[in-house]
């Protein structure tokens, strides 16, 4: 479920030995399945640990995940990164806004999955997001721009050269393209 690195565990193991004894870690998800998904790491003592919690056993210490979190936080990692600048915890958790979808899911959830996991995440940076509205019957995926995206000068160059070409080499065979139906108002909201 969750990777710990060697580095990590050891800074987990320094962090602890300043707690009382029995004290774990918890790894968890605020709002998880939503655009707002926020992961975090605190301290778990030993009359904070829940009945459906899942114990992840390290070298020293647990990690304890909470029921509704644990399906968001598949493939998470976590990592203690030094360089110049300094040292600090690296918490990645690509399902934390959606949960992990089989290989043999429908279509419409494997895209929405990968537009929520992947694309959306880079869109993020220019304040911008893309929705699933369906998949017409010859296979195109219907999508609809948002945010920083609508109205943005760049938005056929994204859509053309970076979410049809991932969408189609992703799902070759299923999708045939990608079509805008956003209504594009330029204003102080689109990314320049």
């Amino acid at each position: 479920m969750i990777t710990i690195t060697d580095a990590a565990q050891a800074h987990f193991v320094k962090l602890l030995a300043d707690q009382p004894d029995g004290t774990h870690i918890r790894v968890f998800v605020i709002s998880p399945g939503t655009t707002q998904a926020e992961c975090g790491v605190s301290y778990c003592p030993p009359d904070a640990v829940e009945e459906d919690d899942t114990e992840l056993k390290f070298n020293g210490f647990s990690a304890m995940v909470d029921e509704e979190s644990a399906p968001y936080l598949e493939d998470a990692s976590i990592d203690y990164v030094t360089d110049q600048l300094g040292a600090q915890l690296t918490l990645k958790a690509p399902n934390a806004k959606m949960r992990k979808v089989s290989d043999d899911a429908p279509l419409k959830e494997r895209i929405d999955y990968l537009i929520q996991s992947e694309i959306n995440p880079q869109l993020a940076s220019h304040g911008g997001h893309i929705n699933l509205i369906e998949i017409s019957e010859e296979g195109v995926a219907v999508l609809q721009f948002g945010g920083g995206c609508n109205g943005c000068s760049m938005v056929d160059v994204t859509l053309k050269d970076g979410i049809e070409k991932q969408l189609l080499e992703q799902f070759p065979g299923e999708l045939t393209g990608v079509r805008d139906v956003t209504d594009h108002q330029h204003g102080d909201h689109s990314y320049q």
